[in-house]
């Protein structure tokens, strides 16, 4: 979580949202190189679990500008002591705090209010041969969403149950052929 550090007057405030030597120095090291926004109509809405499969090192920094979303990440990193773990986080236009989205973790969020505009900040370019994602309500994430899903796409109710050796098996597989070509 990020949250800002305003610098106050009588004329309301000031603060950075972005400093790639600030955000280095916690250990966030991304270069920006696009930026998108979704609107959510509807309270309820849900969009994801999204993620890019290797070699896409895509990183995120994720903002909610005007309203609140429900933000999960799920650590999709095969290895890692925590793969297959989620974790979520409240972020929210009036407190203007953010969250980081390390490059192997899949992401997706539920609107709490409606009219939430979510702004993203991305490491790598979207490619739509990696782009995929894993199911809202797979058993095996045990996400505990906040509100009945009113809204969501087709393709996010419908990805297949989890298959760790299958995921894991492709995961590594981009990882070699990105080691092989840089």
């Amino acid at each position: 979580m990020i949250d800002i550090e305003p610098i106050e007057d009588e004329r309301g405030f000031f603060s950075r949202l972005w400093c790639r030597r600030e955000f280095a120095a916690q250990g966030i090291a991304m270069e920006v190189v696009q930026v998108s926004l979704s609107h959510t109509t509807l309270c309820g809405t849900l969009r994801g679990l999204h993620f890019q499969w290797p070699p896409s090192h895509e990183a995120k920094l994720v903002r909610c500008e005007r309203g609140r979303v429900y933000d999960v990440i799920v650590d999709l990193r095969p290895g890692s002591a925590t793969f297959t773990r989620h974790a979520a986080f409240e972020l929210d236009g009036g407190k203007r705090n953010a969250l980081y989205v390390p490059p192997g973790f899949a992401h997706g969020f539920q609107a709490l209010e409606a009219d939430s505009d979510v702004v993203y900040m991305m490491s790598d370019y979207y490619r739509p041969e990696l782009a995929d994602g894993v199911r809202f309500d797979d058993p095996a994430f045990a996400i505990p969403w906040p509100l009945p899903v009113e809204c969501i796409a087709e393709r996010d109710r419908c990805y297949p149950d989890f298959d760790r050796q299958a995921y894991s098996g492709r995961y590594t597989r981009g990882r070699a052929e990105n080691d092989h070509d840089g």
